[in-house]
């Protein structure tokens, strides 16, 4: 394998999904004290993951499974993910509330236990939705390196995912930043998908925006 592709590969992969180690992060914070999260989180992402190279790949090979004009459209997606995952919480704050639970940080976390984590499906509705515009930056380049340097790209890019999780897993299980997630996670998840969401939305150019 050339590593003048590798090196471009590894670059590329980086810049456009640079926002994806936070979602990690978040969603293994959500995950942690579960058995089985972590395998369900990490195929979630290699789930949209191959969704978005395989889009690329046949685009790149002219093919047209995806209008542009509904790529910003995805967006959907995530605002919808997050405006659930904030009415769940704030339905489970108000819940504990009633109970009349002396430690909220207690019931925030029994809350939390009875969800089981993200689903597979969750996170790969999001990963794909969050990278529908890493297509558009795909397409040329899996074009112009041909089959043999797309395969190169696709096989560098699967190797990252590990990576990524990788270093979801590690933000989320530091000490510090695992107790801020521990406290906030279920205020900062639903925040950052409904963004991501809306910023798709409107940088897409989505309902005339």
């Amino acid at each position: 394998m050339n590593l003048g592709i590798i090196g471009q590969a590894v670059g590329l992969f980086a810049v456009t999904n640079i926002d994806d180690i936070l979602l990690l992060a978040l969603y293994f914070a959500r995950g942690a004290g579960h058995p089985g999260s972590t395998r369900r989180i990490v195929l979630g992402q290699y789930l949209g993951f191959v969704a978005i190279l395989a889009v690329a790949v046949a685009a790149a090979f002219g093919a047209t499974f995806l209008p542009e004009s509904a790529v910003p459209y995805l967006g959907l997606l995530p605002l919808a993910l997050g405006l659930k995952a904030g009415w769940q919480a704030w339905k489970d704050r108000a819940d504990n509330g009633e109970d009349g639970n002396e430690d909220g940080n207690e019931g925030e976390e029994e809350a939390q236990a009875g969800s089981g984590g993200p689903s597979p499906l969750e996170v790969a509705s999001v990963t794909f939705a969050n990278g529908g515009d890493n297509i558009g930056v795909y397409v040329p380049v899996f074009a112009a390196a041909g089959v043999g340097g797309m395969s190169a790209y696709a096989a560098v890019f699967l190797v990252l995912v590990a990576v990524w999780c990788c270093a979801g897993r590690y933000f989320a299980t530091r000490p510090v930043i695992a107790g801020a997630l521990a406290r906030w996670g279920h205020v900062l998840l639903p925040l950052v998908l409904v963004a991501i969401g809306l910023l798709i939305l409107v940088e897409g150019g989505a309902f005339g925006l």
